[in-house]
């Protein structure tokens, strides 16, 4: 497989992050700004910079894990917050075996191989407790061969999740940042 554990230690190694905009996203900001549950269980798959990870811990959020199959992004929050070392998983996130009642989609599905967006979907539904959700951003552009990050359509999602998820909100963002403007999906889907 192309993108595989080797592949990702490169570009982080290499500083070849163009998706990676220097800060928390505004729409996931939002949305973590509205839940007043500070004691859910969340999981934030592939780290990145662990931006969302810093804001939720600044918020009051205690039990929040990162899982990246790369060292490199998880060494870089450790050292930002060495009291939650215990909550950065370095393994693959289809092998991770464990229960959450919010995960958060920050380009970890763009960054996947297209192939395994059923897998995706179906492993998703298996980390989340009862009425537990996924939300977060999804890109609106068409797919292609060209990527990560790698496009998708509302349309290709909702077929996608609808048979383990309630589709609760799947709209264009009307607070992505600039350079993603028209080109971000807001979702929030509910196991069923």
């Amino acid at each position: 497989m192309k993108f595989n554990k080797e592949y990702w230690e490169n570009r982080y190694e290499n500083n070849e992050t163009g998706w990676a905009i220097g800060k928390i996203s505004t729409p996931i900001k939002e949305y973590i700004d509205q839940i007043s549950n500070k004691n859910l269980k969340i999981l934030i798959p592939g780290a990145g910079n662990g931006f969302e990870f810093d804001y939720l811990i600044e918020k009051g959020f205690k039990n929040v894990y990162v899982v990246d199959i790369a060292s490199q992004p998880l060494k870089e929050i450790a050292l930002r917050h060495p009291n939650y070392e215990s909550h950065l998983i370095e393994n693959d996130f289809f092998e991770l075996d464990d229960k959450f009642d919010l995960i958060l989609e920050q380009t970890f599905f763009c960054a996947l191989d297209p192939e395994l967006r059923n897998q995706y979907a179906t492993k998703m539904y298996n980390l989340l407790n009862t009425n537990g959700k996924i939300a977060g951003l999804l890109f609106n552009f068409p797919l292609t061969n060209e990527g990560p990050p790698f496009g998708g359509s509302e349309e290709e999602y909702s077929t996608t999740f609808k048979s383990q998820f309630k589709i609760k909100t799947l709209e264009n963002c009307y607070n992505s940042i600039k350079p993603r403007e028209n080109r971000e999906l807001f979702f929030i889907f509910e196991a069923k």
